[in-house]
């Protein structure tokens, strides 16, 4: 501290104020007064080291926040592929359904052939006769089920009716150490779960008068770690701690037949304390595509398989479709729309949607033709009819929009493309049907959120998801709600059931989540190559293998049927030219080795064909296969293919598809599995790289 004068500068100030010596001063001491007192200080120079450090930190900080920035805009487009993927295999989903119908329209009848009443919707369990080896009555109502003997080696739980507590615990501990349920007990649980839903209505009244709270949970698809985290965390169900599961309980997990059963155990263990919602994967159509019935196929060989499928399609069409929590809460999977009408849904008969995917004019040909070759007035006949099939449209919608809806930010409603069904819905047309029955606040589920949950409509419509790590490790967490109290506040649980991702920096999850998406897109883009480059070659007459950005944004816009920020995921897709602003196109493709050989003349290659609909083929070789063996016919695969090629107007000559079947059909049993179908592909890809390898050696 210098207190000398002859080196120092006074000034007469008011209020604190930090002050520099003059240069002439060979100390170029740092002086601080403060108004009112009549001490000063003299600090030596310690003011430009400050500069420098606070300017260090103001570097960094913006350093920091640019590179946060950058790893937002990166999950940001990870999500959007992810999701954008997601939503066009349910799209494509609903369009190869439209198919089926179609072909069930316009070929049906005397003439209809085995394959097309294989691809016709199956006929609802209470119809007049059976609908499989053994009628539903009985495998409802009887005991032959349970007449299944248990084989000595067997060494997974015992379980008996009613269940308890600690037979759900041994179930859990059973699971959890991935040990297959006997099919006794899984007849057992399906049968018993569909005889407590039967006595559910379709929109189910629940009270937290007792419990003064309620845990809802989100889709989990085929996640049992995430139920048993969830049953962990909060306990399991109880008179003072009810839960509500909000649909999709299957499909794309590889544990969903685990998931469903403990869902079903746990409401036969707690009929008053455990309530479930069907969601839009509630439907033996979307199994097929989804993964569930080829799990069951896996884990269940015939003819217990088929039975199984039996049994689920009547749990899925007695599921509950909402819930009404203490008359203020809406629960349900998908949401709503401009038309829905709570009083009208509560008096469907939700048990004759088997697949909310058949359309309704197909489910009343299929009641109402013998009443219509025996009426006697035509006209009258044909309005009856008329009224029919207006009814029934918009029930089906009723129950569509339920399961299959969408919040948007805008106001109104409008249906919902990008999914292929339902209805986007608004902030005003969630407040108003709200309004108009009674209700404050709107939850569902059906999307993937990152934290789990998601507030949307000024806090009146939350959306929670409940399945972590869904696209990815490390994608997004799992959450749950738990409504507490008289005014049924929201407490959120989120959690991650991968204990690898909880030590993952945020860098790495951003990174093995964008690996992940590139891969998908990648395949979705070589699936429509050959449309794609002859489309960019248009726009390069010289053929110089360089297009403009703009012009390469816009035919992806246009033909890759993904509606994705192309230029903002260039860097990541194409090679750019280093002196102007033009891509290399065939850059688009490099990474991928399917080639036009062996192709038709002036159309796509066959392999390309099918590996662009192998998802769709793969639902069509679920629904022909009758008995769920797994594998069909030479003949099968060769009208399952020619009928594909109609629907895709895919010229794929006859010779071609028998040539492709029997090199399919790998251990030459004259029947193919899909898992060599796959191994085609793999076979394929493998073999051109090693082409492309030796060609290269033959270069050098």
């Amino acid at each position: 501290m210098c207190l000398g004068t002859e080196l120092c500068m006074c000034v007469s100030v008011s209020g604190g104020v930090d002050f520099r010596g003059k240069e002439e001063y060979p100390s170029k001491s740092c002086f601080r007064f403060f108004g009112g007192k009549s001490h000063f200080y003299c600090l030596h120079s310690t003011v430009p080291s400050i500069d420098l450090t606070l300017k260090a930190a103001l570097l960094i900080q913006r350093w920091y926040r640019r590179y946060c920035a950058r790893l937002e805009i990166r999950r940001r487009y990870t999500w959007t592929i992810f999701q954008t993927i997601e939503y066009a295999g349910e799209q494509d989903q609903m369009k190869l359904y439209n198919f089926f119908n179609a072909l069930i329209t316009h070929m049906g009848g005397g003439g209809m052939n085995d394959i097309m009443e294989a691809l016709s919707p199956r006929s609802s369990p209470t119809s007049d006769g059976p609908t499989s080896e053994l009628s539903m009555k009985k495998m409802i109502d009887s005991n032959i089920l349970e007449d299944v003997p248990i084989e000595a080696n067997y060494k997974g739980p015992h379980l008996k009716m009613p269940l308890n507590t600690d037979q759900i615990h041994e179930l859990v501990d059973s699971f959890k150490k991935k040990k297959a349920l006997h099919v006794k007990y899984v007849y057992l649980i399906l049968r018993e779960g569909v005889r407590i839903l039967r006595q559910r209505s379709t929109i189910v009244h629940i009270s937290t008068a007792i419990a003064g709270q309620i845990t809802v949970c989100g889709d989990l698809h085929g996640k049992l770690d995430d139920l048993i985290m969830i049953l962990y965390k909060n306990g399991l169900p109880s008179t003072d701690n009810p839960y509500l599961f909000n649909g999709d309980f299957v499909d794309r997990g590889r544990r969903s037949m685990e998931v469903m059963l403990l869902l079903l155990a746990l409401l036969i263990t707690y009929p008053n304390e455990f309530y479930l919602n069907r969601g839009n994967h509630e439907d033996m159509v979307m199994n097929a595509r989804y993964g569930f019935c080829k799990e069951i196929s896996r884990k269940y060989k015939a003819p217990h398989g088929p039975r199984i499928l039996r049994l689920l399609e009547e749990v899925y069409r007695w599921l509950p479709l909402a819930s009404i929590i203490d008359n203020r809460v809406f629960v349900v999977h998908g949401g709503i729309s401009e038309d829905t009408d709570l009083k009208w849904i509560q008096m469907i008969d939700r048990s004759k949607y088997t697949s909310l995917l058949r359309t309704p004019v197909a489910h009343l040909s299929s009641n109402h033709e013998g009443k219509e070759e025996e009426s006697q007035d035509e006209e009258e006949d044909e309005t009856c009819k008329e009224v029919r099939k207006i009814t029934a449209n918009f029930e089906w919608k009723q129950v569509l929009d339920l399961l299959w809806s969408d919040p948007q930010s805008n106001k109104g409603s409008k249906p919902n493309h990008f999914r292929g069904g339902g209805s986007y819905y608004g902030p005003d047309i969630t407040q108003n049907i709200l309004s108009s029955n009674g209700l404050s606040m709107l939850i569902r589920s059906h999307e993937c959120k990152p934290e789990g949950y998601e507030w949307t409509h000024n806090g009146i419509c939350l959306t929670i998801f409940s399945a972590s790590n869904y696209y990815e490790a490390g994608s997004n967490r799992g959450a749950y709600v738990k409504l507490i109290g008289n005014k049924l506040e929201p407490h959120f649980v989120q959690y991650s059931a991968d204990s690898r991702t909880r030590k993952l920096t945020i860098r790495e999850r951003v990174g093995r989540m964008e690996t992940s998406a590139f891969r998908e897109l990648r395949g979705q883009i070589i699936a429509n190559r050959t449309k794609l480059q002859s489309e960019f070659k248009k726009h390069d007459p010289n053929s110089t293998g360089y297009i403009s950005v703009g012009t390469w944004v816009a035919v992806l816009d246009e033909h890759s049927h993904l509606d994705l920020p192309w230029r903002s995921l260039r860097d990541k897709l194409v090679e750019v030219h280093p002196t102007s602003d033009l891509v290399d196109y065939n850059s688009t493709f490099e990474d991928q080795n399917l080639t036009n050989e062996n192709g038709i003349k002036g159309g796509p290659t066959v392999v390309e064909a099918l590996y662009r609909h192998k998802d769709s083929l793969e639902t069509i070789f679920r629904l022909i296969d009758k008995d769920n063996s797994g594998k069909i016919s030479m003949e099968e695969f060769s009208e399952t293919c020619e009928l594909l090629s109609r629907h895709i107007e895919v010229p794929i000559p006859t010779d071609d598809i028998g040539d492709l079947a029997r090199s399919i059909d790998i251990n030459k049993d004259g029947l193919i599995d899909f898992n060599e179908f796959l191994e085609c592909f793999r076979i394929v890809q493998s073999s051109q790289h090693g082409k492309e390898e030796d060609e290269e050696d033959d270069d050098d």
